[in-house]
């Protein structure tokens, strides 16, 4: 199995839009109420949905980046607003957390080999 995408609701569709071109997705379907992109390294997607009443969501999207702290350079030279620059977690990823304008949690990070093998790493499954 492999995970197709994530929708996230967001409550002004053009601004979210535009907040996630400037982070270099590109948008594959547009609509006023739906929009999806695809990410610019891998076969990953991940779309937007209107939803003006939506309530604060909890959950938290993350987009790998091998070099971080140039990528965050860049988006803050574009106005982009950061939570928290590029930082060093004690679970061995670095992560900076940014919002779109819906308020949705973004984090961009480096995690390497540690994604999938970190030094804890355990493997169960099912009989």
């Amino acid at each position: 199995m492999e995970l197709n995408q994530v929708t996230l609701p967001v409550k002004n569709m053009d601004d979210a839009v535009l907040f996630y071109l400037r982070l270099g997705f590109t948008q594959i379907v547009d609509t006023p109420h739906y929009a999806r992109f695809s990410c610019p390294d891998g076969n990953a997607t991940f779309s937007l949905s209107l939803a003006p009443d939506a309530g604060e969501n909890h959950s938290v999207i993350y987009f790998e980046h091998e070099d971080l702290d140039t990528l965050c350079q860049r988006l803050t030279a574009q106005g982009i607003v950061f939570e928290q620059l590029p930082q060093e977690q004690r679970y061995l990823w670095k992560e900076a957390v940014l919002r779109d304008p819906s308020g949705n949690k973004i984090k961009l990070y480096w995690a390497g080999d540690k994604r999938l093998n970190p030094p804890w790493k355990v493997e169960k499954r099912l009989p």
